[in-house]
C-alpha cells in the first residue's frame, strides 16, 4: 500500500478518488480475510488499469482538451480547478505549475487558429483554475470542498448499507466506478452551490452600490435645487424689502406721471 502513497500525488482527481476508494475496500476485506496476497494482486491489476487511463488522458490532443473544456455544461464543470487541470488535490505546487504550463500551451489560441474562439474559452478556464490553486486560501477552500464531497458520499453509503441491513437485504461491496462518479457529482454540486452563493452575494452588493449611487445623485440634485433657490431668494431680498417699505410708508406719487381722471356719476 505504500506504493499507492508514493504515486497518488501524480494522479488526476478522478483516479485519486478511485484509488482512495479501492484502499478503503481492500482494508475492509483484509480485516475479514487473513490472506493479503490476493489483495496485493488485485491492487496491482487495478493500478495497471489506472495507469492506462492516466496515460490515455495525458495524451489528449489540443482539440480534445478544447472539446473537454468547452463541452455542454462546461461552465458548471470548470468550477473545479483540479478537474480543469486534471490533477490530484495533493499534487505539489511545482507540479501543478508544470501541468498548468503544459495545458495552457496546448489550448493557447495562437496554437489553435482554426478554433480560436473555443481555444480562448479553454485558455481562460485553465488560467482561472491555476490562479485559484496558486492562492493559498483558494487552494485550501477547494481542497475542503473535495474532502466534504468524499465525506458526504461515505455518509450516504453508510446510511444506505444500514437501511439494507435493516430491511434484511443483501449488502454488496461498493462499486468503485459508482463511488467515483458519486464523489464527482457531489463535488460538482458543492462547487456549483458556492458559485451560486458568490453570484447572489455579488448581485446583492451591486444592487446596494447602485442604490447608494442613486441616492447620492438624488441628494446632489436636491442640494443643487436648494442652493439655486437660496441664491435667487437672496438676490430678490433687497427688492422685496424696498417694495414693502414703500407700501408701508404710503409712498408719495412722483409728479409728472400720468393720472387717470376721476370717475363722475351721471346726473339726469
Amino acid at each position: 500500500m505504500s506504493l499507492t502513497l508514493c504515486l497518488s500525488s501524480f494522479l488526476p482527481l478522478s483516479l485519486f478518488l478511485s484509488i482512495s476508494h479501492f484502499r478503503r475496500v481492500t482494508h475492509t476485506k483484509m480485516a475479514e480475510s487473513t490472506s493479503t496476497d490476493n489483495v496485493e494482486e488485485a491492487f496491482s491489476n487495478f493500478y495497471t488499469e489506472v495507469k492506462e487511463i492516466e496515460k490515455r488522458d495525458a495524451c489528449l490532443t489540443s482539440k480534445e482538451q478544447i472539446d473537454r473544456l468547452t463541452r455542454p455544461g462546461s461552465t458548471y464543470f470548470n468550477l473545479n480547478p483540479f478537474d480543469v487541470l486534471q490533477i490530484d488535490p495533493d499534487m505539489p505546487m511545482p507540479e501543478v505549475k508544470k501541468k498548468y504550463r503544459q495545458m495552457s500551451i496546448l489550448v493557447h489560441p495562437d496554437k489553435n487558429q482554426q478554433d480560436k474562439e473555443r481555444a480562448q474559452i479553454s485558455f481562460e478556464a485553465v488560467n482561472r483554475a491555476y490562479k485559484t490553486l496558486e492562492n493559498e486560501e483558494g487552494y485550501k477552500r477547494c481542497r475542503e470542498i473535495i474532502d466534504e464531497a468524499i465525506s458526504r458520499v461515505e455518509e450516504m453509503t453508510k446510511q444506505k448499507r444500514k437501511q439494507l441491513k435493516k430491511e434484511g437485504k443483501p449488502i454488496v461491496d461498493d462499486d468503485i466506478n459508482k463511488h467515483k462518479h458519486a464523489v464527482y457529482v457531489q463535488t460538482c454540486k458543492l462547487f456549483a452551490d458556492l458559485e451560486r452563493l458568490r453570484q447572489e452575494k455579488e448581485a446583492k452588493e451591486m444592487h446596494e452600490r447602485k442604490r447608494k449611487a442613486e441616492e447620492e445623485i438624488l441628494d446632489a440634485e436636491k442640494r443643487k435645487v436648494e442652493a439655486e433657490w437660496q441664491k435667487n431668494y437672496e438676490e430678490s431680498r433687497k427688492e422685496r424689502v424696498n417694495s414693502w417699505r414703500n407700501w408701508k410708508a404710503g409712498g408719495k406719487k412722483a409728479k409728472g406721471l400720468f393720472r387717470p381722471p376721476k370717475h363722475k356719476a351721471e346726473q339726469r
